[in-house]
């Protein structure tokens, strides 16, 4: 079942539309590209973040907690042999006020992203051409 399709609209734009959505990416000015998106490895790196992040929203929904102020940063450690990411800090600037009965618990919430699990256990993928 096709979960999402991906286009060339010119340059080195790459898009994936599903569900009505254009998720645009393009590389930067010093690789080619135009800079008119992020890259797809942004958009990776991003999807860690963001997944994170709706886990810490919902962990403060559910228990009544404001999140005015709260957000999360990312920093990231290189491999310098391999040019690779070697770890990734997930940053969370918790809200004024916020009971630090909580802050282990929405730690473990964050850690629940699905995005996350999948790189623990990642798929496997085939590749394939079609006429």
């Amino acid at each position: 079942m096709e979960y999402l399709k991906v286009g060339f609209p010119g340059g080195l734009k790459v898009d994936a539309k599903l569900r009505g959505h254009t998720i645009s990416t393009d590389q930067p000015v010093g690789a080619g590209g135009e800079d008119s998106a992020p890259s797809p490895f942004e958009l990776f790196l991003g999807s860690i973040a963001t997944c994170a992040g709706i886990f810490a929203l919902s962990f403060c929904k559910n228990k009544g907690l404001s999140t005015e102020g709260m957000n999360i940063s990312m920093e990231l450690e290189k491999d310098r042999s391999t040019g690779l990411i070697s770890k990734i800090y997930l940053n969370l600037q918790l809200p004024e006020g916020f009971p630090k009965k909580y802050e282990s618990a929405i730690i473990r919430a964050m850690d629940l992203c699905s995005v996350k699990k999948h790189l623990h256990n990642p798929p496997e993928f085939e590749i394939n051409t079609v006429e």
